[in-house]
C-alpha cells in the first residue's frame, strides 16, 4: 500500500463521519465502506492486469463514493452522487501530489460512474471507464445476491411469487452476461460474475420447481412479483 492511498483511506473515512444519515444508520456507514474497499481491489486487479497505474486506478475507486458524506433525499440526488464525488475528490488530489492529467482522468471517471454523465469537458478513457466497470462488478458477488434477496423479503413471498421473481431474474442476468466492459480483464471477472448468479438462479428455479404440489397452479407471472432495489440487481454507467 502507497502513502497515498493511506491517505486516501482516511480522507474517506472521516469524509463518511460527516453524514448525519450514517450517524444514524451506522450500519450503512459501514456497507458503504465495505462496498468502496471492494471496489477498489476490483479496480487495482483490473488495472494490474491491463497495465494501467494500479496506485491511481485504486484512489478513483476509493472515492468514488465519496459524496455520501451528503444526504441523499431522492433519486435525483442519489443520480448526482458520481459528479459530486469528483468534486469532493479534485482538491484532495490535487493536494496528493497527482498530475493535472492523472486528476484529469480520476475526476472524469468518478463523475461518470453512475450515468455516464460528468459536468465538465473530459475523455471516457479506458481508465475512466473502469471505475464504473469495478463498481459495476461488486453489484454480483455473493453479498449482493444475499442482500438483494433479504432487501425484497424474499422469504415471505409465496411459492408462486418466487418462481416468478427467479424467471425475470434469469432473464435479465442472460443479458446481462453478453455484456462487454472497458477492458478484457474486466469482462473476463464480469462474466464470471454472471455465472455465478446464473447457476445459483438456476438451481434456486429447480429446487422451486421440485416444491410445487402436483395439481397446483402457478399463481404468479414475472409481471406480477416484487422488484428490487435497482441498484441491487441493476447496473449503473453506460448500461
Amino acid at each position: 500500500m502507497t502513502e497515498r492511498i493511506k491517505k486516501t483511506e482516511a480522507f474517506l473515512r472521516e469524509k463518511l463521519k460527516e453524514s448525519p444519515y450514517f450517524a444514524e444508520h451506522p450500519e450503512a456507514g459501514a456497507y458503504r465502506l465495505e462496498h468502496t474497499f471492494r471496489v477498489a481491489r476490483i479496480g487495482a486487479s483490473i488495472a494490474r492486469a491491463e497495465g494501467m497505474d494500479e496506485e491511481a486506478m485504486t484512489i478513483a475507486c476509493l472515492l468514488h463514493d465519496v459524496s455520501y458524506c451528503h444526504v441523499m433525499p431522492d433519486q435525483d440526488s442519489w443520480r448526482e452522487h458520481g459528479r459530486v464525488s469528483a468534486r469532493i475528490a479534485r482538491p484532495f488530489l490535487e493536494n496528493l501530489g497527482f498530475a493535472p492529467e492523472t486528476i484529469q482522468e480520476i475526476c472524469y471517471g468518478i463523475a461518470i460512474h453512475v450515468d455516464d454523465q460528468a459536468d465538465f469537458p473530459g475523455e471516457a478513457t479506458v481508465f475512466a471507464r473502469t471505475v464504473g466497470d469495478a463498481d459495476n462488478i461488486d453489484r454480483f458477488d455473493a453479498y449482493r445476491l444475499y442482500e438483494t434477496l433479504e432487501n425484497m423479503a424474499f422469504s415471505k413471498l409465496s411459492l408462486g411469487e418466487k418462481r416468478a421473481h427467479v424467471e425475470k431474474t434469469l432473464a435479465r442476468l442472460s443479458e446481462y452476461r453478453e455484456l462487454s466492459f472497458a477492458t478484457a480483464a474486466a469482462t473476463a471477472l464480469w462474466r464470471k460474475r454472471i455465472g455465478f448468479y446464473l447457476d445459483f438462479y438456476r438451481r434456486l428455479a429447480d429446487q422451486l420447481a421440485a416444491s410445487t404440489g402436483f395439481t397446483e397452479k402457478e399463481g404468479a407471472t414475472p409481471e406480477d412479483c416484487p422488484q428490487p432495489d435497482g441498484r441491487l440487481l441493476g447496473l449503473a454507467g453506460r448500461f
